[in-house]
């Protein structure tokens, strides 16, 4: 049974994958729209300009989800085509791969058309910029930086955790990027508040934006990009980002598609500079289609990665775990057996035996047995 949980995890995840590539984000009732309504209602109880407050929205808000998945792991560790069917589901709910892909494409078309007007209005579904303002190269800048971290966020690192965590990795994973995404960003209202959850969310980020960055080296010849201008490009100019998991998946999209990312970025209310990214033009409509494909290539590679790991190297861990748990029992176990013998002694009832040796050294039904051979001999 122990074997078929690493499967029935490895299967979940290439499932979930594939229904989000098929059928993209449900269109209506969707799991994380209902998680986010339920985090907005406790951020309205919960709420004061304190991070101490925003530590227990968070901690509350993500372990809800946690819980969650940990009680339905727990409910299926003996039925693993249960288990696999609910990783699907999970990992179907938290991917947005084919969602982002297609907002890139829908952009690009508008943008190609010179159909300003439409391509802001759209810009809205990837990022939070102001874009009254924007021509060509800033909207193709724009969705070329927010396709590059969101195939992080909303591939790469779900694909991550899930391997690592299974359900629980999944849905906790989601419900702080989504908390990060709500109370995370710079504002008045948020300042202190939304610390908690902006930190959680980077740390949870860390290794899947590298791992980012890593595959989209690895994979720009697939959209005709310069596998060593973009080693280049992410080495040098990564750290930059104000960021710390930003300019991983940024510098890296930059050098596979020879371009320049960066610059001044508008919000509403509010203006960011940020250092450039990468050599070369700034982006045009031409470039978002590779960089879609450059998306797909990298979340592909994430799906091998991620169904391959409760196979290989999770096996390994668990195993390791295992044993590790086994010998703190027997730890504790002979620790209780002293201080029980020591209690014992101090009764007297070991007096005679000692401390060390067991009460009865010999067995029983054999020193009877010696017994009565003795006696029929005399």
């Amino acid at each position: 049974m122990r074997q078929a949980t690493p499967v029935a995890t490895a299967a979940g995840l290439v499932a979930g994958y594939a229904l989000d590539a098929l059928l993209g984000d449900p269109r209506r009732y969707h799991p994380v729209a209902g998680f986010g309504r339920a985090a907005g209602a406790l951020e309205r109880r919960l709420y004061r300009p304190e991070r101490l407050a925003g530590a227990a929205f968070t901690a509350l808000a993500v372990g809800a989800p946690v819980l969650l998945g940990v009680a339905a792991t727990v409910a299926t560790r003996r039925r693993p085509v249960a288990r696999a069917a609910l990783v699907a589901a999970g990992a179907w709910t938290v991917l947005g791969g084919r969602t982002l892909r297609h907002e890139a494409t829908v952009m690009g078309r508008a943008l190609r058309a010179g159909d300003l007007p439409a391509a802001r209005q759209r810009l809205g579904h990837l990022c939070g910029r102001d874009p009254s303002a924007l021509d060509e190269p800033e909207l193709a800048r724009a969705t070329v930086e927010s396709l590059a971290e969101n195939t992080s966020d909303a591939v790469v690192a779900p694909l991550l955790w899930g391997a690592v965590a299974g359900l629980p990795g999944l849905l906790g994973y989601r419900a702080a990027n989504t908390l990060d995404a709500m109370v995370g960003h710079r504002s008045p209202r948020y300042a202190r508040f939304g610390t908690p959850a902006a930190r959680l969310d980077d740390l949870l980020n860390l290794a899947p934006a590298r791992l980012t960055g890593l595959l989209t080296v690895a994979v720009a010849p697939t959209a005709h990009g310069d596998r060593e201008r973009a080693w280049h490009v992410w080495r040098r100019d990564r750290n930059d980002h104000p960021s710390p998991n930003a300019g991983q998946c940024e510098a890296a999209m930059a050098g596979a598609l020879g371009v320049r990312l960066g610059g001044r970025n508008v919000y509403f209310g509010r203006s960011e500079v940020r250092p450039f990214l990468g050599d070369g033009p700034r982006p045009e409509a031409r470039h978002l289609k590779r960089a879609a494909r450059i998306s797909g290539a990298v979340g592909l590679a994430a799906l091998g990665l991620a169904a391959a790991y409760p196979l290989t190297l999770g096996r390994l861990v668990g195993a390791a775990g295992r044993r590790a748990a086994h010998r703190g029992v027997l730890g504790q176990r002979v620790v209780l057996q002293r201080v029980l013998r020591q209690r014992l002694l101090g009764r007297g009832v070991l007096g005679r035996v000692g401390v060390d040796r067991p009460v009865v050294d010999r067995p029983v039904v054999g020193s009877v047995v010696a017994s009565a051979g003795r006696g029929s001999q005399r």
